[in-house]
């Protein structure tokens, strides 16, 4: 049996901010009706953790849980747990019009961290990052240049980002890129 890799192993990018590819990520994708009681209980279940209002996402010590869309969650845990977890919720789901699936192996997660994040995010994210309008907790889905993503801030200088596997590659030297030394706009 082979062994599961991230897509980058690991890499980072020291400049203006610290890139950073943070490896196996367990992500399951949950859709269904959000206001329902049996799909509230199965997300406290699996990660502990609240259905977050729009555009946020909660952290609690067994994972995470975002809001992405009005019928779709992104739920956060160990990598190793997510089939576990997504049969929990399949099965805490039984009857009722839903859809999870472990997508942990079709994304790649970034850390951008340090006190220019929200400007190497803002070069290609048409979103106010500004600390006004944004804070730890906030999340968008976006683009990131032409890239499909969606990230969140973690405290007030890291964001994770989550974008497509196929792209992860692609993503690291763009935000590499942007995060070089001098390039920082200082705007925000």
């Amino acid at each position: 049996m082979s062994n599961a890799i991230s897509i980058l192993n690991g890499a980072s990018f020291n400049g203006a901010v610290e890139i950073t590819e943070a490896g196996l990520r367990g992500m399951i994708t949950l859709r269904g009706d959000l206001s329902l009681v049996q799909l509230k209980s199965a997300v406290s279940a699996a990660v502990g953790l609240d259905i977050p209002a729009q555009r946020k996402v909660n952290h609690g010590p067994k994972g995470g849980v975002a809001w992405m869309s009005p019928d779709e969650l992104l739920l956060l845990v160990d990598y190793d747990k997510a089939d576990a977890v997504t049969a929990e919720i399949t099965a805490a789901m039984a009857g009722e019009h839903h859809m999870a699936v472990n997508v942990s192996d079709a994304r790649a997660v970034f850390l951008i961290k340090g006190q220019g994040a929200r400007e190497v995010l803002a070069k290609g994210a048409p979103v106010d990052l500004s600390p006004e309008v944004f804070g730890v907790g906030d999340l968008r889905r976006s683009r990131i240049g032409q890239l499909a993503a969606a990230f969140w801030m973690t405290d007030d200088e890291t964001f994770e980002l989550v974008c497509f596997r196929s792209v992860g590659a692609f993503m690291f030297d763009w935000l590499s890129t942007a995060a070089r030394d001098g390039s920082l706009p200082e705007y925000l």
